[in-house]
């Protein structure tokens, strides 16, 4: 699943459009990171276990998005954003949205075409890469 922040695909055509996807979870810190994380945050610096927390969220609301996404027939997403929030003092939302889209690759020869439109319209016995 191709996914990018713009509005659209370089050297590809839009196709299709599906209509906004999204993936969401809402998650509580547990008791032990957030007494480390207010004990790291006195001294100032990274919170190593608010980090992780975040990350592992980002990753799996792009998995939702995704999997919606291919659910209703799409190759690809653009305009795609996270978005976060705090529910209360232990909760966080984060969300992740865009534009579910069908886009296909222009071949070599036809205008808007980039070097990875044309290597991907190839055939797969000339999928090479140098």
């Amino acid at each position: 699943m191709l996914i990018v922040t713009s509005d659209d695909i370089p050297g590809h055509r839009i196709d299709a459009v599906f209509g906004e996807v999204m993936g969401l979870t809402v998650r509580a810190r547990d008791i032990g990171g957030q007494v480390m994380a207010g004990f790291r945050s006195i001294g100032g610096g990274e919170l190593p276990e608010m980090t992780r927390m975040l990350y592992e969220s980002r990753q799996e609301v792009m998995a939702r998005m995704v999997k919606e996404a291919e659910q209703r027939g799409a190759n690809a997403i653009v305009a795609m954003r996270f978005d976060n929030s705090q529910l209360g003092t232990t909760w966080t939302e984060v969300c992740a949205y865009g534009t579910a889209v069908f886009a296909i690759p222009l071949p070599e020869g036809e205008p808007g075409a980039t070097g990875q439109s044309v290597f991907l319209t190839r055939p797969e016995a000339d999928k090479k890469l140098p």
